[in-house]
C-alpha cells in the first residue's frame, strides 16, 4: 500500500488558498469533525477540491449529480450546494455507518433534501438506477480496484455532456510503477486508459499537490 507523503509547503499553501480563496462554512467544519469522530479515515477531498467540484456542477449546469462513495458527505455538501434548490444528487456509500453520519451533516446544513443516500456496495445500487433520470454530473471517489466498473456505470447513466470527475488518479506516482500498491494502483493505471482510449469520452488529468500528498484528478465529458 502507498503511504501518502506531504510536504510543509504544500500544506502551507493549501491552507493558505483554503483561508483567503475558498471559505468552507461551519457545515463544512462539522464534517470533517464528525469524520474524525467517528473513526473515518481522513481521505475526504480538501476543501479547495470541494469547492472545485461544487462550482464545476454550477458551471457545467447539472440538476442531478451522481456520488460514487460518501464518506462523512463532505464532498456531498460542495457539489449540494452547486445544485438548484430542485436538483439531486445521489450518493452511493457502502457503509450505513457512514451514511448515518453524512445524513446527519447534510441535514444539519440544510441540505437533506437535495441528496438521497443509497447504502450497500455501488455495483449493486448502479444498475438500480437505469430507470431513473440520467445524470449531469458524477464525482467517482471510491475503491480504485473498481474505477473502470465505475466510470462504465458513470457512462451508462449519463447522456452527451455528462461532466465525469474521478479522483486519486495519481497515487503519489504509483500509476508509473503499480507494482507499488498492487491493491489500488493497477485500477488506476486501468481507468486511465480507457479514459484516453474510450470513443465516447473527452479526457484529462492534473495531478496536485496539498494535504493528500502527491495526487490528482481526471475529467471527462461524455461525447
Amino acid at each position: 500500500m502507498i503511504e501518502h507523503v506531504t510536504e510543509p509547503g504544500w500544506v502551507d499553501v493549501e491552507r493558505y488558498l483554503t483561508d483567503v480563496v475558498v471559505h468552507p462554512g461551519p457545515a463544512h467544519q462539522r464534517a470533517l469533525k464528525s469524520a474524525t469522530e467517528a473513526g473515518m479515515p481522513p481521505i475526504e477531498v480538501a476543501p479547495n477540491a470541494g469547492k472545485l467540484l461544487k462550482m464545476l456542477v454550477q458551471l457545467s449546469g447539472a440538476r442531478r449529480v451522481l456520488e460514487i462513495g460518501t464518506l462523512a458527505g463532505f464532498s456531498s455538501m460542495w457539489m449540494a450546494q452547486g445544485l438548484p434548490d430542485d436538483g439531486q444528487l445521489v450518493t452511493c456509500e457502502y457503509l450505513q455507518k457512514h451514511a448515518d453520519v453524512a445524513r446527519a451533516n447534510l441535514d444539519a446544513a440544510g441540505l437533506g433534501h437535495k441528496v438521497d443516500i443509497r447504502v450497500g456496495p455501488a455495483l449493486d445500487t448502479l444498475p438500480t438506477l437505469v430507470s431513473e433520470e440520467s445524470f449531469d454530473f458524477v464525482f467517482i471517489d471510491a475503491d480504485k480496484e473498481n474505477d473502470s466498473n465505475y466510470l462504465d456505470w458513470a457512462i451508462r447513466l449519463g447522456h452527451p455532456g455528462t461532466v465525469i470527475v474521478i479522483d486519486n488518479v495519481i497515487w503519489d506516482g504509483a500509476i508509473l510503477d503499480p507494482q507499488r500498491d498492487v491493491v489500488n494502483a493497477p485500477g488506476i493505471v486501468a481507468v486511465l486508459e480507457k479514459l484516453g482510449q474510450d470513443p465516447r469520452l473527452d479526457a484529462t488529468a492534473i495531478q496536485t499537490v496539498g494535504t493528500k500528498g502527491w495526487d490528482g484528478f481526471a475529467m471527462a465529458r461524455i461525447l
